[in-house]
């Protein structure tokens, strides 16, 4: 895989961003923040670190929840890093409890929700509410690393939202079909969004 260096003018370098989302999770045991990755989530993390183990990654940050975690800890074991979880990357909360959703029901509320960005159920949070938090997570890590590349251990709805807070491209549709797992490396230069592109084929 071609390994593109990081643009330099006048000691100033592109920031890259590779949202990493988990890989596929079981929705029969434990809960929202417990459940870990089926055995080919389990592969397809493998995967994934050969995938991206020459793209020279500095540094690794996720979701606190399982899933995220497993999912980046093989590729942050072979750049040799540690993994960093950071509480507001988590996913957005759909139902209070950390209760698992089911798609039959998940996805008629996601749906809703893009189309009305302040509806949440009850103990939930709204698309807004959920946007806010991540964005900003997301921002604090971005000024934290100038000209340096980072890995995200991600979800589906938070990698759209990080991504669709650039582009409006990326909405409901581009969730529906997104893979899991899946790859997006965003490029900033000096803080400011240049391109994004999928480095994923599922």
């Amino acid at each position: 895989m071609k390994v593109y260096p990081p643009y330099r003018n006048g000691g100033i370098m592109d920031t890259s961003i590779y949202l990493i989302r988990h890989g596929q999770s079981p929705k029969t045991d434990g809960n929202e923040r417990s459940r870990g990755l089926t055995e080919k989530g389990l592969a397809d993390a493998q995967r994934i670190a050969e995938h991206l183990s020459n793209e020279g990654i500095d540094t690794f940050y996720t979701s606190p929840y399982h899933r995220a975690s497993l999912t980046l800890e093989p590729l942050a074991q072979l750049c040799g890093k540690t993994i960093t979880p950071v509480e507001d990357l988590k996913e957005t909360v759909f139902v209070g409890g950390d209760v698992i959703m089911q798609d039959d029901t998940l996805i008629p509320t996601v749906s809703r929700m893009f189309r009305e960005p302040d509806f949440a159920l009850a103990g939930g949070e709204s698309l807004t509410a959920a946007k806010d938090r991540v964005m900003a997570a997301f921002n604090t890590i971005l000024e934290a690393h100038p000209g340096q590349k980072v890995g995200i251990g991600t979800h589906g709805m938070v990698m759209t939202l990080i991504l669709g807070h650039y582009d409006s491209r990326y909405d409901f549709d581009f969730l529906m079909k997104t893979s899991k797992p899946d790859v997006y490396r965003m490029t900033f230069r000096e803080k400011r969004f240049l391109e994004s592109a999928r480095l994923w084929l599922s």
